[in-house]
């Protein structure tokens, strides 16, 4: 998500973004990690509607540590506003979704990460 945001701030200034657009649109699967991990410019949030927009029809997958609840504020912080475009961004995803929520205590890098592997393996800590 991050580079995203970087990749479509860059295209933007140089009048690409319609040619990357069509580049999201063509791609079979689009998966977003860290989704939302900082809430989003007004920018930002127009430029992910777009390519919400084109991928209506196209499969993705969100990546996030919020809850789909918490994802407005996450597209519009403004909680003043009744932002249209956070509720255009939410019906396009929510309602040809399924959700596949998963709760944890321990991130994959603590469970599979070096440390673990050592552990597992009998190998000298030290």
């Amino acid at each position: 998500m991050p580079e995203l945001l970087d990749e479509l701030t860059i295209v933007r200034s140089s009048g690409e973004l319609k040619k990357l657009l069509v580049s999201y649109k063509k791609v079979d699967l689009l998966i977003l990690d860290e989704w939302l991990i900082r809430p989003l410019t007004p920018q930002e949030s127009y430029d992910l509607l777009e390519i919400a927009e084109a991928r209506s029809q196209r499969s993705m997958i969100f990546c996030t540590q919020y809850q789909p609840v918490g994802w407005y504020t996450r597209i519009d912080s403004n909680s003043e506003s009744d932002s249209p475009i956070s509720e255009a961004i939410m019906d396009r995803i929510v309602h040809n979704s399924y959700k596949i929520l998963i709760k944890g205590r321990v991130s994959m890098r603590e469970r599979k990460g070096l440390k673990a592997s050592m552990q597992e393996g009998g190998a000298d800590n030290g």
